[in-house]
């Protein structure tokens, strides 16, 4: 989903007080891991993620991943935490018109 910057800044902003509901640790994407970000993004909407391994590289890997395999949009992303986006069938929240 294409999203514009105010969309963006809108989301940003209701995403601030956000705590991670996804975790995702030395084991990466495992079915259950997956499974449960997509009832979250589905069920919320908006929501952050949290990767945990070793290196900054495997970080970046994984969260390219869990991208790919969501088809959510990264809206921040600071250290291990990302916040991500992804309209739900009945969306639950309101975006600013669109210019």
């Amino acid at each position: 989903m294409s999203l514009t910057q105010s969309q963006r800044k809108f989301l940003r902003g209701r995403g601030h007080d956000l705590k991670p509901i996804v975790f995702v640790g030395g084991a990466g994407l495992t079915g259950p891991v997956l499974a449960e970000l997509d009832g979250a993004l589905e069920h919320h909407e908006l929501i952050k993620v949290r990767v945990r391994v070793g290196d900054r590289e495997r970080r970046d890997t994984l969260f390219e991943e869990l991208l790919d395999e969501s088809k959510s949009t990264l809206l921040q992303r600071t250290g291990n935490v990302a916040l991500l986006y992804r309209q739900a069938e009945k969306p639950k929240l309101i975006l600013p018109k669109t210019r």
